[in-house]
């Protein structure tokens, strides 16, 4: 089950957040969610624009930080909020896509990233726009594994 919160204790001129997840789909889709909810009530945006996305990283935090600074990237250059997110990850030595549970990814592999993402353009007059993130940023950020779930910090700048 993916799910985020809000660390009002962490950062005061920021957005501190974490997200968890059963897989790492789950984490990528939740802590997406959880950005953009920063910037509008997610409920209220429709998914009429599809993008597509692929990232590789070496690591998966790296890969998570790649994704999430990929997003903000499309909101400032299309003007485009988001509210879905269809996301698969595999490791390159598999041939199927991985089981990305705690237990099943190796540290060590690296990672592809392949996501559907669906919103739609910004309208003032339908979304009630709260804050602007800029980016995500290095501070404390951190992916683990706890007792099978995943979960990620991190910090958005506003």
């Amino acid at each position: 089950m993916e799910e985020f919160i809000f660390l009002d204790d962490i950062a005061t001129a920021d957005v501190a957040i974490e997200s968890r997840g059963d897989t790492l789909e789950e984490l990528f889709s939740a802590s997406a969610r959880a950005t953009f909810e920063v910037m509008v009530d997610t409920g209220d945006v429709q998914p009429e624009i599809k993008k597509v996305i692929h990232l590789e990283n070496s690591e998966i935090d790296g890969l998570l930080f790649d994704w999430l600074a990929e997003i903000i990237y499309l909101k400032d250059s299309e003007a485009v909020v988001f509210c879905k997110f269809e996301i698969k990850i595999k490791s390159p030595e598999a041939t199927l896509w991985a089981d990305s549970r705690p237990d099943s990814v190796g540290k060590d592999k690296g990672y592809f990233l392949d996501a559907e993402i669906y919103g739609e353009e910004i309208n003032p007059s339908r979304h009630e726009l709260r804050c602007d993130v800029k980016a995500i940023t290095f501070h404390l950020f951190e992916v683990y594994e706890k007792d099978r779930k995943w979960i990620a910090r991190f910090i958005l700048d506003i």
